[in-house]
């Protein structure tokens, strides 16, 4: 069984394992998901609530009221009970531990500038990767850009818009590399600013083409 990186950075943070139910077996899989159609049955069904919030406060009313005392099918105990018996002292205190942060996942393709897009800003990679795609994951005020598996690229998040953020590692053996090309700039200027040795004159296609267009 794999498990989403997502989960298991999740389950790390919060100290816990995650155990996956096997498919089509009734003693796991299926009890989990009776479970949620008790709640939909006997909790919600035929019912409307004028907001979020009633609603969310008819759900704890309910938990405590009907689900938790109600004796259950297969333990033949009510829930409240068994919890505060045996896995009440099992759990930890969450107290002093930080919320756990999802990251943002972007995909995106390496343009001629040796740069991608993000929220109107632009991060550089490696030079060789133009044209391919990337994956960019955003958190704790850093983009972090990868190729496969491979990290190619870490920046911190620019604030504002249309920015550069610029490592002139990423340019390094490029052949007619402009010096100012590799220092933050204004997007809209970019384009006037590519090595030379990514740009081509109409002349190049027309004698690649064996004539005129």
């Amino acid at each position: 069984m794999v498990f989403n990186d997502k989960l298991k950075a999740f389950a790390k943070h919060w100290g816990s394992r995650p155990r996956a139910c096997a498919p089509y077996r009734a003693r796991t899989k299926g009890k989990t998901e009776n479970g949620v159609g008790y709640v939909k049955r006997n909790a919600i069904a035929g019912r409307s609530f004028p907001t979020w919030e009633a609603f969310e406060a008819h759900l704890e009313a309910w938990t405590r009221e009907v689900a938790d005392v109600r004796v259950h099918g297969t333990t033949g105990e009510a829930p409240i009970v068994r919890f505060k018996r045996d896995e009440a002292k099992a759990l930890r205190s969450i107290a002093g531990i930080p919320p756990f942060h999802v990251a943002r996942e972007l995909i995106r393709r390496v343009q001629a500038d040796c740069a991608v897009e993000i929220d109107g800003n632009a991060y550089s990679v490696p030079w060789r990767l133009i044209g391919e795609r990337v994956r960019a994951t955003i958190m704790d005020g850093s983009v972090c850009i990868y190729h496969g598996s491979q990290q190619v690229a870490v920046h911190p998040v620019c604030t504002g818009r249309r920015q550069r953020s610029v490592d002139p590692a990423h340019f390094d053996g490029l052949a007619g590399l402009r010096p100012s090309y590799a220092r933050p700039n204004n997007l809209a200027s970019s384009a006037s600013q590519l090595p030379s040795a990514l740009l081509r004159s109409l002349g190049d296609y027309e004698a690649l083409l064996g004539g005129g267009f």
